[in-house]
């Protein structure tokens, strides 16, 4: 499909809030996109996105007490976040609906005063209920297909008289966990995922107009460059998420080691990998991963991150493996990524990379 692309880019509106720029950095857990990585990109006029997947991993009491600890850094993250901010853009937070502890995290977002909140890995057919009437908190799911957006907001419609306050589309491109089949990313070229945008696009028309509201749209996964940026926006999209490229920026919340895994990663080194959280997901080939051909990682210890996890079934702990892997151990843990990490080849700032995409 050939697509007349615009030379210009309008802000993002999600209901009565606004940003400067229609990107929202997407949400990488675990420890990757914390408050200070959200916060600068709301300072250049986005939409910072703060990851809740054992987002405590770093507090002094988190061996003893993951939930305590994951409750109390989704309001200190949150806080600082907005503080980096300025006032600028908008604060997030991505939460997934796989977590063990899914209500207390929205809840806890909605508390310290979240302007949106992003739910994938799963279905959020519950999230309206969970951050109760007349909050100023929006919502949105992420879908990977027609069926799914369909799904949601038929049953958001139908059970809470509501629907999204923006959609989030995520492609088979992006990075860790993916709403797709292994024999669909087997070869992605295949898929007419421009169709599926676009289909998307237009079951959400029936909503706006029963509600009298917009709502927009935006497009994630293999978002690389200003090309990509105005192709989402002429199929239709309202605006983008991307995640990888903040993952080399000198602002971003993980360790200089797993910049650099970023930064020195090849198309080559890319895997689809088998999640314990039921889905596919893709990462970098590393010895890690490596010996998860042979034989599972055996578990020492449940972080009790997952609701459907059985530590004694389970390939490894995905906890330990993220957090052994942010903190800079790239070789023994699990680094996720996206498509196109490969094109990454140095480091910037979340200021250089704005400007870049949207100068």
């Amino acid at each position: 499909m050939e697509l007349k692309t615009k030379n210009f880019f309008n802000e993002l509106k999600i209901g009565d809030k606004l940003a400067r720029l229609p990107i929202i950095q997407g949400g990488m857990g675990v420890g990757v996109s914390l408050s200070r990585l959200a916060g600068s990109v709301a300072k250049e006029g986005g939409v910072g996105i703060i990851s809740t997947a054992q987002i405590g991993f770093d507090e002094e009491n988190f061996e003893k007490d993951q939930a305590g600890c994951n409750i109390h850094a989704i309001k200190k993250h949150i806080t600082r976040a907005k503080e980096i901010a300025c006032g600028n853009g908008l604060i997030g937070v991505n939460i997934m609906v796989a977590l063990k502890h899914y209500k207390e995290h929205v809840k806890a977002a909605v508390a310290a005063g979240a302007d949106v909140i992003i739910s994938g890995a799963g279905l959020p057919m519950d999230l309206p209920a969970l951050i109760g009437e007349h909050c100023r908190t929006k919502i949105a799911p992420i879908v990977s297909s027609k069926r799914a957006a369909n799904l949601i907001l038929k049953m958001w419609a139908h059970k809470y008289d509501r629907t999204a306050d923006f959609i989030v589309i995520e492609g088979p491109k992006a990075g860790g966990h993916l709403g797709f089949s292994e024999n669909q990313l087997s070869d992605i070229n295949q898929l007419d995922f421009d169709n599926e945008i676009t289909q998307i696009i237009d079951c959400k028309k029936e909503y706006e107009q029963k509600y009298n509201t917009k709502i927009p749209v935006i497009v994630a996964g293999g978002i690389f460059d200003k090309n990509d940026i105005a192709h989402a926006i002429a199929l239709g999209a309202d605006g983008v998420q991307i995640a990888s490229r903040f993952v080399a920026t000198v602002e971003c919340d993980a360790s200089d080691a797993y910049k650099q895994a970023y930064i020195n990663a090849d198309e080559k080194d890319i895997q689809i990998i088998k999640s314990p959280v039921g889905m596919p997901g893709r990462a970098l080939r590393n010895k890690f991963i490596q010996k998860l051909d042979n034989a599972r990682v055996p578990i020492s210890k449940c972080y009790n991150c997952l609701e459907k996890c059985n530590p004694a079934k389970v390939p490894y702990c995905i906890t330990k493996a993220l957090i052994d892997a942010v903190k800079g151990d790239v070789d023994n843990g699990l680094v996720f990524c996206g498509a196109n990490v490969g094109r990454i080849n140095k480091m910037t700032t979340v200021h250089d990379l704005m400007t870049e995409l949207f100068g």
